[in-house]
Parts: C-alpha cells; sequence; structure tokens
C-alpha cells in the first residue's frame, strides 16, 4: 500500500514551525511524526502539502493510496483499522478525518460520499505549537517503548548515577559519563552516537537523539527532547528543540519549542510564567491575534533558523518567525515577525540575501548544503509574512 500523510487546518495553527515543513516532519517525543508513522507501517510515507514544500517533500501517487491526517500521531489500534480500509472509505474520529483510501487526493465534496467507519479509541493530535511541548511526555514515552520494545541498551559507564536504569537506554555509540541520569518521572533516551559529557543533571522523560550532545554542566528537566546534531547546555526544562539547533551555554529555556536551525545565545532566558500567574496567550497564525493557550507555563516557541545574541531575554509567551535574528538589551515584543533583526527598541526586516549568508555557514558547519530547494523556500516564506513587518 502507498501511504500519504496529508494535512488539514491544523497546519495553520502549527506555524511558525510549518512554514518550512510539513506537519509530519514535526518531531514530539523522540521522533518526527512521519518517523512514527513509518516504523508502524514499516514502509516509507510521502507528503500532500503546500505547493512550495513539494520540491523538498514531494507527494507520491500510486494507483491505489491510503491518506493518513498528518496531526494525528500512529497507535496500534488505527494502524489496524488502517489495514482494513477499501477504496472510497474514511475513517473518522467524530468530526476529525483521520484517514481514508483513495485514487487520488480527495475534496471534501468526495469525502461526503465515501463510506465512514468510526474510530472509538482516542487519538494523539497536535492541533496547537503548544502541544507540541505539553504533550511531549506521552509522545515521548511512547516512542521510547516503541523503539526499545524487545531490544537490551548499550553498555552504560559505571562513572555515572542511575535511578531506575531498567528505564534508561543507549543505542549503539551513545556516550554518558560523571552524570546522574534519573529516570523515575520518565524514561531516558540517548540516540546514536549521542554525547552527554561531564557533569549533568537530567532529569527524565529525556530524547537526546542521533548525535546531538550535552555540554558540560546542564540541568535538564523532562520531558525535553533535543533533535539530532542538536547542542545544549544550562537549564531546560519540558522543551523539545527540532534538529541541528544549538543552545550551547548557561541561561534559561522552558516549556519551549525551537524549530531547525536556531541558535539561543550565552545566558539568554525566556520567561515561561507570567508575573500575575494568569494564563498565557499565544501569536495565533490563523487568527492574527493573541489566543488563550490554557497553560500557566508557555515559553518561546522559535521558527527555522532564527537566533538570539548574548544576555537576549523573553517574555511568557513569545512567538518568533522564521529567519529572526535578536538582539540588543531589553524584552522585545511578544510577536516577532520572520525576516526580523533587531529587538527591544525596534526591528527592521532582515533581507533574505543576508539571511542567506548566516544560514549557508551555519549548515555547512553541519555538513549540510544550503541549496536552491531551502532558498526557494525561505524566499516564499519571507514574501507569506510581509504582511506582519510593519517596520
Amino acid at each position: 500500500m502507498n501511504y500519504i500523510l496529508f494535512e488539514d487546518e491544523t497546519r495553520e495553527s502549527l506555524l511558525p514551525f510549518t512554514f518550512t515543513r510539513p506537519v509530519a516532519d514535526i518531531r514530539i517525543g523522540i521522533l518526527t511524526i512521519r518517523e512514527k508513522w513509518e516504523k508502524y507501517l514499516g514502509t516509507k510515507t510521502s507528503t500532500l502539502t503546500e505547493d512550495y514544500l513539494s520540491k523538498k517533500f514531494p507527494l507520491h501517487l500510486d494507483v491505489l493510496n491510503t491518506f493518513i491526517n498528518a496531526s494525528v500521531l500512529p497507535n496500534p489500534v488505527l494502524v489496524e483499522m488502517l489495514g482494513q480500509l477499501q477504496l472510497n472509505t474514511a475513517i473518522y474520529r467524530g468530526e476529525v478525518l483521520l484517514a481514508y483510501m483513495a485514487e487520488e487526493p480527495a475534496k471534501e465534496k468526495q469525502l461526503s460520499s465515501f463510506k465512514k467507519i468510526e474510530c472509538t479509541k482516542d487519538i494523539f493530535q497536535l492541533i496547537n505549537t503548544w502541544d507540541i511541548f505539553s504533550k511531549n511526555g506521552i509522545a515521548l514515552q511512547d516512542d521510547f517503548d516503541l523503539l526499545t520494545e524487545g531490544r537490551e541498551s548499550a553498555p552504560i559507564s559505571t562513572t555515572n548515577q542511575l535511578i531506575n536504569p531498567e528505564n534508561i537506554f543507549l543505542e549503539e555509540g551513545a556516550k554518558v559519563e560523571y552524570s546522574l541520569l534519573n529516570a523515575t518521572h520518565g524514561p531516558i533516551y540517548l540516540g546514536k552516537n549521542s554525547e552527554v559529557l561531564e557533569g549533568n543533571l537530567i532529569r527524565g522523560g529525556f530524547a537526546l537523539c542521533e548525535k546531538a550532545v550535552v555540554k558540560m554542566g546542564a540541568k535538564i528537566y523532562g520531558p525535553t527532547t533535543i533533535g539530532p546534531y542538536g547542542k545544549v547546555c544550562g537549564e531546560i526544562n519540558n522543551s523539545v528543540i527540532f534538529g541541528y539547533s544549538s543552545k550551547g551555554h548557561d541561561g534559561y529555556l522552558g516549556n519551549a519549542v525551537l524549530g531547525e536551525w536556531c541558535n539561543i545565545g550565552a545566558d539568554s532566558n525566556n520567561s515561561n510564567l507570567k508575573n500575575n500567574y494568569a494564563q498565557v496567550k499565544l501569536w495565533s497564525y490563523p487568527k492574527e491575534r493573541f489566543v488563550p493557550t490554557g497553560l500557566q507555563f508557555c515559553g518561546l516557541m522559535m521558527g527555522d533558523h532564527s537566533k538570539t545574541a548574548i544576555n537576549t531575554m523573553f517574555n511568557t509567551g513569545t512567538v518568533i518567525g522564521v529567519n529572526s535574528n535578536i538582539y540588543v538589551p531589553g524584552f522585545p515584543r511578544n510577536f516577532i515577525p520572520s525576516f526580523s533583526w533587531g529587538g527591544a527598541s525596534g526591528f527592521s526586516t532582515y533581507l533574505p540575501k543576508k539571511a542567506f549568508e548566516a544560514a549557508r555557514v551555519m549548515m555547512a558547519r553541519r555538513g549540510v548544503e544550503f541549496d536552491e530547494i531551502e532558498a526557494g523556500i525561505l524566499n516564499h516564506v519571507f514574501e507569506l509574512t510581509k504582511k506582519y513587518r510593519n517596520f
């Protein structure tokens, strides 16, 4: 069967992260949503997404196709139901379309004529950006169980102090020395060739993905995920950092999500709790205003390729778009559009030519080429977000 991950209206509410990737490639837990589905299904998937993303994430159609809602995470019951799907049949959970089988992508009018099957099991769906960190603990445990079932951890050095070692798993090549790993409140997973340097305090759930590094003297509270090739230090609490991003120095990051190719300068901090303990509001791209999250703790949402200088401070519930560069003293406003340059004293437009020069150098350091496809995506985002740059 050919499996295709499609997007619904949740794509808009997951901006700025979906400016530069399909919903399927958001990381939550240990794996991206796509990687979860491919692990369950035992095969590769393609994506039905925005046209400007399709060169990097192409669609593959076959004679018969099963379309799966990319904002919904897999579970054994749903996977079993997919195996029973027939042509022009759709699976729903209430009003949410979970999957359907068809010869080609179906419009809403076509779907109304499909035979409907109701999924009675609760589903795990990403609806808002803050779900990525607030639901990370559930996803991390699910992924840990999926990846480690029937397997043994690589040996763990005796220089470490372990609490609940049966809940700690190291992949081949993972290293950790002279650190405290406490897996009482969630699993600890160290991916292939990742490394935890000396003197770290880590409380699960925690995932350090392939070739990621925790530098010396970090304090990490779960549930936290560091994506592939990430590099972190300082104090981190309940945050998800996508691949290739760095928070390599002291400073606090809490209840936050960072996209790919981000860099947090030394001694930068984000607030995750308002002084009056009120519920936090976040900028909503579809509604173009700040909306309640229902959360008392909510920190920083930062899109791909955005960066901060040393000693940068962020208010509770700050949203930063793609390819922004934030510096100068003081607290900048809590919605910073894509391609912004500046800080509390004001912003100007960060022109793509300059932004791409920095991206090219940063990516080359990790052995990744900044190519025309990547430039095309970011140029499109620059045009999409012009209306927000009122400076």
